[in-house]
């Protein structure tokens, strides 16, 4: 098998290119055009061709891309154009772009420039910025042969970036970095525009009437909107104001757990929100729009980017965060299979509260997840000193919320405001005492948080320290948390640092061209090593969804895939034993799962 690594060059202008358009817009667009593409067979002179489609789809077929694996930087772009204009699927897709997320995150950066310099390999071309507004038929042939050449070298170093990434690139993770182009560039998913449309509608009228019963002085003035979210059942977000110190409300354009209720279920709640941070849509309006337009091109590719967060889990790409769909938004349900089919959701329940107490050594909360205990209300019973048969339905919320939250080091004031967005109002000696009765009900998981500090001193000193069941985990001098599957957590330029009188350990990371420094502890590295192999776990279990079934999506420890609707009773069982699972280095982790079918998204 061999590796063809491929490069489009398509045309775009000011009005029409992927900085003004989704992916999926460009491509499927009315005025996309290739103007040319550069391909090379593994360590081969790589070859330019400009021609029609009809020519270009010949020049392509002679590469046997079928039988071969792709390679590109930021593949799902060209796999995009492959398949959808040429109707030709490789084998494989590798992409440098994810390689380096996972590799580098934005230490270094994603593009083939900075990873080219950063790996030595040659120099990037500019010949790109001379083609702005240029058709294939534009170009001059001395003008053609230089943007050939330009390509033909964005294709060998592409190829001798893989080269250089992949001796140490885990081969699970090609497999998935596959798997998640192919979501995209394989799409099978339909969007129900009729559905759209009266949901768009409804969101519409909706927002204009509540908008319609509140003048501008309630909008702005802080205490009114506050009495207008509680009348909606929405406790506002409360801040510590940098200026008095004192507890003010978090309605700021920067305060994310305001921007957060742009998202909230109840329509009125996000118009009102939207209408404060003076957005002229809200997401869901915006969202709807998106799908709409999605659905008249033609099925919904599916987004994501791979390696999003230092923990490796998957994130939203292409403005359109499927990661981010509310539990019952209407959305959810417009998306639906193919005819004949399917759509079938498992989501890995209480991964992570499972993982901190595997990795800890906590066996008896270990012993009682296997066993499939209530262990919610086993915590609300050691809260609230009564049998575990005595618990009521609001004391297992209260034992469910602390078993969910606790496990990362959470302090009694975090733990009642996050009650309280649940609507559950309790004292902070109360919160107090829960906080109290989780550690000293288990003891090995604090203990493992002092542990994970002591990790973080030893990546600071460039020393090997090996932590977690098993020695599971490895810190591994100046290239962070070594995970079992090779790759590594990263806490680049890990210092200590004085902060307001307290010296706290900080590392840096980039948000956007500024670099800022955020602080880190054991509870905070407990919680990013859990999510980490929650995420190793759903890898691993999704590659044997995919041998049978095709995955179409994941969000967050969730699974989606489609099968046939004849089988779907036993493709509902095979899933279920695929989420059960246990990897090679966690035999003992109990996990389990909640999964449904349906003939929507939404009815899974």
């Amino acid at each position: 098998m061999q590796i063809v690594t491929i490069d489009f060059e398509t045309f775009y202008s000011r009005t029409y290119s992927l900085s003004k358009m989704t992916t999926e817009e460009y491509v499927r667009g009315d005025e996309f055009q290739v103007v040319g593409v550069a391909v090379q067979v593994n360590d081969a002179e790589p070859e330019w061709f400009s021609g029609s489609d009809e020519e270009t789809l010949q020049f392509l077929q002679k590469f046997e891309f079928e039988k071969n694996l792709a390679l590109a930087h930021n593949a799902m772009f060209d796999a995009a154009i492959l398949t959808w204009h040429y109707g030709i699927k490789p084998k494989g897709w590798l992409d440098t772009l994810s390689m380096g997320r996972a590799l580098h995150g934005t230490e270094v950066g994603g593009s083939l420039k900075v990873l080219a310099e950063h790996y030595q390999l040659g120099v990037k071309g500019t010949e790109v910025e001379n083609a702005l507004g240029f058709r294939r038929e534009d170009f001059s042939p001395e003008h053609l042969a230089r943007y050939g050449e330009y390509c033909r070298n964005d294709v060998a170093l592409t190829y001798k970036l893989f080269s250089a990434m992949s001796h140490q690139f885990p081969s699970v993770e090609l497999k998935l970095i596959d798997l998640t182009i192919k979501m995209f560039s394989e799409p099978v998913l339909q969007l129900d525009a009729a559905k759209l449309k009266h949901h768009l509608g409804q969101v519409k009228a909706v927002k204009q009437q509540t908008l319609g019963m509140y003048d501008k002085d309630t909008l702005m003035s802080n205490p009114k909107f506050a009495d207008v979210l509680r009348q909606f059942g929405v406790e506002p977000p409360m801040k510590i104001s940098p200026v008095t110190g004192k507890e003010t409300y978090a309605f700021s354009k920067t305060d994310e757990a305001f921007k957060a209720l742009l998202d909230f279920p109840i329509p009125q709640v996000a118009a009102l929100v939207s209408a404060r941070l003076g957005a002229k849509s809200t997401i869901e309006e915006t969202r709807t729009e998106r799908f709409l337009g999605i659905s008249q091109r033609g099925p919904l590719p599916v987004p994501l980017r791979y390696y999003a967060a230092h923990t490796g889990r998957w994130g939203g790409d292409d403005k359109l965060n499927l990661q981010n769909l509310p539990r019952i938004s209407t959305l959810k349900h417009a998306i639906i299979p193919p005819e004949g089919y399917v759509i079938l959701d498992s989501d890995s329940s209480q991964i992570e509260a499972r993982t901190v107490a595997w990795l800890a050594e906590q066996d008896d909360l270990v012993a009682a997840f296997d066993a499939g205990q209530d262990v919610y209300k086993i915590m609300a019973s050691a809260i609230y000193g009564k049998s575990v048969g005595d618990v009521t339905k609001d004391e297992r919320f209260v034992g469910k919320t602390t078993i969910l939250g606790a496990g990362y080091g959470m302090g009694p004031v975090r733990f009642r405001d996050q009650l309280k967005t649940f609507g559950v109002t309790i004292s902070e000696d109360e919160s107090r005492h829960i906080i109290r009765t989780y550690r000293e009900t288990y003891p090995k998981i604090p203990e493992f948080w002092r542990t994970a500090g002591i990790a973080l001193e030893a990546i600071m000193n460039n020393q090997l320290f090996a932590f977690g069941r098993n020695g599971v985990l490895l810190a591994d001098g100046k290239d962070g948390i070594k995970l079992p599957n090779g790759l590594h957590i990263k806490y680049p330029n890990l210092r200590y640092k004085q902060t307001d009188g307290k010296t706290e350990m900080v590392y840096n990371t980039k948000r956007g061209r500024a670099i800022i420094d955020t602080r880190i502890y054991g509870g905070k590295v407990t919680e990013n090593v859990c999510q980490a192999l929650a995420r190793i776990v759903i890898g691993y279990q999704m590659l044997f969804v995919a041998k049978k079934y095709k995955v179409v999506m994941t969000v967050h420890d969730a699974i989606a895939c489609v099968a046939p609707k004849d089988e779907a009773d036993r493709a509902l069982e095979y899933v279920e034993m695929c989420m059960k699972l246990r990897p090679e280095w966690a035999s003992d982790l109990p996990l389990n799962c909640e999964a449904g079918y349906g003939k929507s998204y939404g009815d899974c």
